[in-house]
C-alpha cells in the first residue's frame, strides 16, 4: 500500500471494522465506517500519529455510523456517503438505530455518485455504487494504493446480507461481480467485518459469484 498506513479496530456489538487510512507523507487520515466506541477510534488515530480529515461511510446501518457524530464534532471533519443512501442514513427505522433505543440520523456533507473520483487526505479515491446490502451502498477504491474499502458488500469468501430494508440479493451479486471484473487482482480488500482479502482471491474462492 504505497504511502498508506492502514489502522483497524473492531467496534460495537457485531465487531465492525473501522479503518484509519493515513497518508504517510502528510499524516492526514480518513476514517472508514466509525461504527461505535469513538474513544477507541480516537486512540487508534493518536497511536498512528494521524490527523483525521474525513469520514467515509460505505452505508448507513447502525453498526457503521454510531461514532460519526462524536468524531465529526471532535475533529470538525466532513462525512462522505453515497447519494442513494440518504434515506437509510436519515431514517432511524432504516438504519436500525431505533431498535437499539439510540435513534440517530446522519446528514453527510458530501454525497457521491457512481464512479465519482474525489480527493481526501491526499488520496485519489473512486466511489463505486454497489447496491444490494442497501440501495445506496458504496465501495471506495484507492487506485494508487491498490486498496478497496468494501463495507458489507464484499467479504472474504462471502458477501453481505440482503434481507434488510432496501436490500436485494440480485443487486448484491451483480455489484460484487462488477468489482471482481474491473479491479486488479492484487487489490487489497478491507471489508466491514472479518478478515481482509484480495480481488484475486475472491475471483477464485467466493462461492457467491
Amino acid at each position: 500500500m504505497k504511502d498508506m498506513k492502514a489502522g483497524q479496530c473492531c467496534v460495537g456489538m457485531v465487531r465492525t471494522n473501522c479503518y484509519g487510512l493515513m497518508n504517510e507523507q502528510t499524516k492526514e487520515m480518513i476514517f472508514v465506517d466509525p461504527g461505535d466506541s469513538p474513544e477507541t477510534i480516537v486512540s487508534m488515530a493518536e497511536k498512528m500519529g494521524g490527523t483525521p480529515v474525513a469520514i467515509l461511510l460505505t452505508h448507513g446501518h447502525f453498526d457503521h455510523i454510531m461514532a460519526v457524530e462524536a468524531l465529526k464534532e471532535k475533529y470538525q471533519i466532513p462525512v462522505y456517503a453515497g447519494q442513494e443512501e440518504t434515506d437509510i442514513l436519515e431514517q432511524t427505522a432504516f438504519n436500525l438505530t431505533d431498535t437499539l433505543r439510540r435513534p440517530l440520523s446522519i446528514h453527510p456533507e458530501v454525497l457521491l455518485k457512481d464512479e465519482e473520483t474525489f480527493t481526501a487526505a491526499g488520496f485519489s479515491i473512486q466511489a463505486f455504487h454497489t447496491p444490494g446490502h442497501t440501495k445506496g451502498s458504496m465501495c471506495y477504491y484507492f487506485p494508487e494504493e491498490g486498496v478497496l474499502a468494501s463495507g458489507d458488500t464484499l467479504f472474504c469468501e462471502s458477501v453481505g446480507r440482503s434481507d434488510l430494508p432496501t436490500g436485494s440479493s440480485r443487486q448484491l451479486v451483480e455489484s460484487v461481480k462488477r468489482l471482481l471484473e474491473i479491479l486488479p487482482e492484487d487489490t487489497q480488500v478491507l471489508p466491514g467485518h472479518e478478515s481482509a482479502t484480495t480481488i484475486g482471491h475472491e475471483k477464485r474462492y467466493n462461492p457467491f459469484v
